[in-house]
C-alpha cells in the first residue's frame, strides 16, 4: 500500500515540477524562432515574433509561480490518506491531478486572453 502512495505522490508532483521547469525556461526566453515543435504554441502566440516572445514570458512567469504554489497543495491531500487503501489513495491522487490539469488549462486561457488584450488580431 505504501509503495502505491509513494508512486501516486511522484505522479502528483510531475505536473507542478513540469510547470516549474517549463515556466522558468519560457520566462527566461522563448525559442529563437516560431516553430511547431517546442514552446507555447497557439494560433495567437504564433502570429509573429512579438506575440511569440510575449506569450512565452507571460505564460512562463505565471506557470513557474503556479508550479511552486501547487507543490504543497499536491502533497497535503495525500498526507491525509497515508494509511488508506489503494482505492482511496488512487481517488485522491487522481483528483489532485485533475485539479492540476484544470489550473494548467486556466493558465493557457489567461495567456490567450492577455495576448488578445495586448495584440489585436492583426497585431496592430
Amino acid at each position: 500500500m505504501r509503495a502505491f502512495w509513494f508512486f501516486m505522490l511522484l505522479m502528483d508532483l510531475l505536473i507542478p515540477l513540469s510547470m516549474i521547469i517549463f515556466g522558468k525556461r519560457f520566462a527566461c526566453g522563448a525559442p529563437a524562432s516560431i516553430n511547431h515543435t517546442f514552446g507555447y504554441r497557439t494560433a495567437m502566440s504564433m502570429k509573429n515574433q512579438d506575440t511569440w516572445q510575449y506569450a512565452h514570458r507571460y505564460f512562463g512567469k505565471h506557470c513557474f509561480v503556479m508550479g511552486l504554489i501547487l507543490i504543497p497543495f499536491s502533497v497535503l491531500p495525500l498526507l491525509f490518506v497515508w494509511n488508506s487503501n489503494v482505492n482511496c489513495v488512487g481517488i485522491v491522487g487522481g483528483a489532485v491531478c485533475a485539479v492540476q490539469l484544470i489550473l494548467w488549462m486556466v493558465l493557457i486561457a489567461l495567456t490567450e486572453k492577455e495576448l488578445k488584450r495586448k495584440f489585436d488580431s492583426d497585431r496592430q
